[in-house]
């Protein structure tokens, strides 16, 4: 088999991490969401997710800030919101209001549930060393939820420039992994 040069540009095509998440935020009583596709678990117990988040994102501040949120966990059906909510910015849009999500009160942050997703993690800031130099934030989850009526959600993973998969057939292998 021939393999074919490919340009560096386009490597985090190729390392797609996971669900598309919805990110909310609340900062002085404005709560905010963001979409995004770049993260990593980290730890399993407690659970450590990293994530990076651009500084030019509204969001951004407000993670800083309060130092919470939510990852929300979208299906294939909110496809359309996801994208959406990804390309305006919430410094001058209610993504709430414009997209037709319900925002519910966590447990134990001040950022919002999104009522539609499949699963919520509320989280902390655990750790904030590369923060400054990389927009890179440690989260740990501290509260999960998960909608018992969807038993095989199908999430969205990004490839980049606007392409998605939508995750499919589930196999099972031996593990010794619980």
């Amino acid at each position: 088999m021939t393999k074919k040069s490919f340009p560096l540009s386009g490597v985090y095509r190729l390392l797609e991490p996971g669900p598309v998440l919805l990110v909310t935020t609340s900062h002085k009583g404005k709560a905010n969401i963001m979409t995004m596709s770049w993260h990593t678990m980290m730890e399993f117990e407690p659970p450590l997710v990293g994530c990076v988040i651009s500084g030019r994102n509204f969001s951004f501040d407000a993670l800083r800030r309060t130092k919470e949120c939510v990852l929300n966990i979208p299906t294939a059906e909110l496809a359309k919101q996801v994208v959406g909510v990804g390309n305006c910015s919430g410094s001058r849009v209610d993504k709430f209001k414009k997209f037709k999500l319900t925002p519910q009160p966590a447990s134990q942050v001040a950022a919002p549930l999104i009522a539609e997703c499949y699963a919520n993690l509320e989280c902390r800031v655990a750790d904030t060393r590369m923060e400054n130099k990389y927009n890179f934030f440690v989260l740990e989850v501290v509260q999960a939820w998960i909608d018992p009526a969807q038993k095989n959600p199908r999430t969205l993973h990004h490839r980049g420039k606007g392409e998605f998969i939508v995750a499919g057939e589930t196999i099972k292998l031996p593990s010794r992994m619980k």
